[in-house]
């Protein structure tokens, strides 16, 4: 198998990116986290691509943080370091929830720590039946909330769901996440790329603007003060589409009951 931290697999508008350390893991080492940033980052310019699958190769979609992997060389003090090791990955989370693409996350087998919170930056997750994710900071000796997870895991399933599982780093089944609303749905491990491409489809059916925005208006609304202020997001950006060309088209297509031909215009 290519010895890239990530794979990249171009269909059409989506692109399919895959964990690639199965034999650690998928566990973050500099390698793998510097490749993810850098593609979220390019992801922000990129209007060819407009949802993203996350999915990780091997037996588990990423067991957290490799250590070992990230020795301090000498040239920093230990504070410099775990900055710096902090830093890269919960940018990593930053730019996923930034980029204007909708990411569709698969998980499987182990999703621990920083893999837990990879999950929980994705817009969408499925489940295989094997999933088990942990919040595992609290477990070594660390506090709870890190990378995200005090911030994503609230909104996602509540208050008190998520300090249940923050506070004691206990694992999360694929049932349980089901049950409160964490995933969509429960895959059999064959079907889950699948079903992520079959989503993805249907979001690429819609108007690219629309899409961006979207995503956007979810991001921004999930903190909004009031419904007001909401709802002034929400009149800003249908304003922005009723003046675009693709919503003429929609328009069109849906008279003429035929599939619409958007040209992100």
């Amino acid at each position: 198998m290519n010895d890239a931290p990530i794979l990249i697999e171009t269909r059409g508008p989506i692109e399919i990116v895959s964990l690639n350390r199965p034999d650690a893991l998928n566990t973050f080492d500099p390698p793998l986290t510097f490749a993810l940033r850098d593609y979220f980052t390019a992801l922000h310019d990129r209007a060819d691509v407009r949802v993203v699958v996350l999915r990780a190769e091997g037996r588990a979609f990423c067991a957290g943080l490799d250590l070992a992997g990230w020795r301090n060389d000498g040239s920093r003090g230990q504070l410099q370091h775990y900055w710096r090791l902090q830093r890269a990955i919960a940018g990593l989370l930053e730019l996923m929830r930034s980029c204007p693409q909708p990411i569709v996350g698969l998980g499987h087998g182990a999703a621990c720590g920083a893999g837990f919170s990879l999950l929980l930056a994705s817009d969408v997750r499925f489940a295989a039946p094997d999933l088990r994710m942990n919040a595992a900071y609290i477990k070594v000796g660390l506090g709870g909330c890190d990378l995200g997870c005090s911030y994503f895991l609230p909104r996602l399933v509540g208050a008190s769901v998520a300090s249940e599982y923050i506070l004691t780093g206990k694992f999360m089944s694929a049932d349980k996440a089901l049950a409160c609303g964490l995933v969509s749905e429960i895959v059999p491990a064959a079907d889950l790329l699948d079903k992520g491409l079959d989503l993805a489809g249907e979001m690429v059916a819609n108007a690219p603007m629309g899409l961006r925005l979207t995503k956007e208006g979810l991001n921004r609304n999930l903190d909004a003060r009031s419904l007001s202020d909401a709802m002034a997001l929400e009149d800003r950006q249908q304003v922005m589409m009723l003046m675009s060309e693709d919503f003429t088209e929609g328009v069109a297509a849906f008279r003429e009951k035929r599939a619409p031909r958007y040209r992100d215009r």
